[in-house]
C-alpha cells in the first residue's frame, strides 16, 4: 500500500527566513507583518494568522515610505502614503515587476496570468471619473445649476 507523506506546509517565520536567504532585507513590524526590500522596491507581507501569504503593498521605496502605484488612465503614477504622487518611469515599473515575482517564487505563492502580464495596480484613478476611489461620487444632477427663467419673459421674443 502507497502511502502518501502530507507535504510540510513552511510557517510565516519560516517564509520570512526563505526571504532573507533570496537576498531581501526583512524589518518586523508591530503588528506582525514584515516589511521587505531589495534594490529600491519594497513591500508589506502579512499572513493575517492563516499561514497563507500575502504581499499587501509593493511599490518603490521613496525615503521610508513604500509608494504604491496609482493606474492613471493614460500614465502610471507612483503615491506615497503621505500623498506625494509623481510619474513612474519604464526602470521603476520594471524593478516593481521583477520584485513581486522574485517575492511570489521565495514565499512559493501562486503566480496568476494577469501578474504574469505585467505591472498591475490596485489604484485607479482615471481623469473621466471623478472621485472613484473616495467613496461617495456626487450626482450629475446634484452639481448642476438650474436656471430660472422669469415669468415676463416666457414665449416673448426680444430683438
Amino acid at each position: 500500500m502507497f502511502f502518501r507523506q502530507k507535504p510540510k506546509v513552511p510557517t510565516f517565520a519560516e517564509r520570512v527566513e526563505l526571504l532573507r536567504n533570496a537576498g531581501f532585507t526583512t524589518q518586523s513590524l508591530p503588528d506582525g507583518r514584515v516589511k521587505i526590500t531589495k534594490n529600491g522596491v519594497g513591500a508589506i507581507v502579512g499572513d493575517e494568522g492563516k499561514n497563507q501569504p500575502r504581499m499587501e503593498r509593493a511599490g518603490i521605496l521613496v525615503g521610508s515610505e513604500i509608494a504604491t502605484l496609482l493606474n492613471g488612465g493614460y500614465q502610471m503614477f507612483l503615491e506615497t502614503p503621505s500623498g506625494q504622487r509623481f510619474p513612474a518611469t519604464a526602470e521603476q515599473l520594471k524593478a516593481l515587476h521583477e520584485f513581486e515575482e522574485d517575492v511570489r517564487a521565495a514565499l512559493g505563492m501562486v503566480d496568476l496570468y494577469n501578474t504574469s502580464l505585467g505591472t498591475t495596480s490596485p489604484k485607479h484613478m482615471y481623469d473621466r471619473v471623478f472621485k472613484r476611489d473616495s467613496g461617495h461620487q456626487p450626482k450629475p444632477w446634484e452639481k448642476k445649476e438650474h436656471r430660472v427663467v422669469p415669468p415676463n419673459t416666457k414665449g416673448s421674443l426680444h430683438l
